[in-house]
């Protein structure tokens, strides 16, 4: 995979990319990153890459001709017609604007881009990016939940970590990616490890007993009440069994 990155602050992703799954990946040839800086595609002497809002209004709009001529240049290696828009994109090509007005970002579109060639990613700044560069340019406009934050870089690596990880031999243990929250519709249940028990804090004794037929159950048990405590909007979407209703029943007796 082919991961390029349009900022105007290219040495936030410096050390990010240099650690975990991210540098191993990058190491074993499974992805490729570049970082450009947006106004190495400017043309005027300031290399001003956002300007006032048209209408007027707070802050200041990232303007789209560098924007453009960037994804031109990356796709085509040449340069925008000056005439007008000209860019067809591959079926393996995706534009992702990274921006808090985009689609919550969630594990299954992790997946779906996981699997695509290139991906292109624009991070807005300031007051956003050009409209147009999102209604005429862009295939993908996300956000990683309802807050703000200085800058899309941060959404930047928030997005690409949870999608390299997805990449084939990326993860050393492929299977663990299985249970993780999300991955099943559902929060993932609660973990423990040795010792058994600590400052007077034991692990439940299901995961003690060998059983694993009990233990499976309790996981999916804890699984569901996790989530139900903390995303039950994610129980209305979810793929439940019949076993799953049954035991979100009793979960809901229990208070």
């Amino acid at each position: 995979m082919q991961i390029d990155i349009l900022t105007l602050f290219p040495d936030i992703f410096k050390n990010t990319l240099e650690y975990s799954i991210i540098k191993k990946a990058c190491e074993k040839g499974i992805v490729k990153i570049k970082i450009h800086n947006i106004r190495d595609y400017t043309y005027d002497k300031h290399k001003t890459a956002d300007d006032c809002p048209y209408g007027g209004g707070e802050g200041m709009v990232l303007k789209p001709e560098p924007i453009f001529e960037a994804i031109s240049c990356l796709l085509t290696k040449d340069k925008m017609s000056k005439k007008q828009f000209q860019l067809k994109l591959k079926d393996s090509d995706r534009i992702i604007v990274l921006s808090p007005s985009g689609k919550k970002f969630t594990q299954s579109q992790a997946l779906e881009l996981s699997k695509k060639k290139h991906l292109m990613f624009i991070c807005g700044h300031y007051e956003e990016v050009d409209e147009r560069v999102r209604k005429f340019l862009a295939t993908d406009d996300v956000s990683i939940g309802d807050y703000i934050l200085s800058g899309g870089e941060f959404a930047c690596m928030v997005v690409i970590d949870a999608i390299v990880r997805l990449l084939p031999n990326a993860v050393g243990n492929e299977k663990s990616i299985l249970n993780e929250s999300f991955s099943q519709d559902l929060l993932d249940y609660p973990q423990y490890t040795r010792p058994d028990e600590y400052l007077g804090l034991k692990v439940p004794e299901v995961l003690l007993s060998g059983n694993h037929e009990k233990i499976k159950k309790w996981r999916r048990q804890e699984q569901i009440k996790k989530t139900l405590i903390n995303r039950p909007d994610l129980l209305e979407q979810a793929n439940l069994s019949k076993e799953d209703k049954e035991l979100l029943k009793e979960i809901k007796k229990e208070g």
